[in-house]
């Protein structure tokens, strides 16, 4: 009984790290200096089988120009893997040109022109097929600046099961 009262509170400490370490920054930090997931949606929130998974990314005021956006998909996920499901918007409303190309299960934006800081991009996965069951999937995302060919980590993205 002792065993499994220290499993339980080992798993609660573990668990409640992972959540607050995990949350993005938030959208309101306009002086920051890296760019951040800003937040995430699914379009229909119902449990029919075709969604679209959108992903906000935000590139404050204080952030270098980027170059290139990299998205794991997970591995529960499955989509149509094609290019022309994928769209990417700044906060304008227009279409970004792309140079988007998909290497298993990771989506790679190279951006024909850096894009400035102080934007805000909403990226689009269209024919997501619902997972029915486990947990949500999480995306995660990375960048690379104009100054920088690493792929530095913004964020991860978490979209429910909807199991009704």
């Amino acid at each position: 009984m002792k065993k499994l009262l220290i499993y339980a509170s080992v798993l609660c400490a573990i668990s409640a790290t992972l959540i607050i370490t995990s949350r993005p920054a938030s959208a309101s930090d306009d002086n920051g200096t890296l760019p951040h997931v800003d937040g995430n949606y699914q379009f229909p929130q119902t449990k029919w089988s075709n969604v679209r998974h959108t992903l906000r990314i935000h590139i404050p005021k204080n952030s270098q120009s980027v170059s290139q956006i990299s998205i794991i998909v997970p591995k529960t996920v499955r989509w149509s893997n094609k290019v022309n499901d994928i769209t990417v918007t700044p906060n304008n409303g227009q279409k970004l040109n792309a140079n988007i190309s998909i290497n298993e299960k990771t989506i790679i934006l190279a951006f024909n022109e850096p894009v400035s800081s102080n934007s805000k991009l909403e990226i689009n996965i269209k024919n997501v097929k619902q997972p029915l069951h486990g947990n949500g999937p999480i995306y995660r995302l990375f960048v690379k600046s104009i100054n920088s060919s690493v792929d530095m980590p913004i964020g991860m993205a978490r979209f429910r099961v909807n199991s009704n």
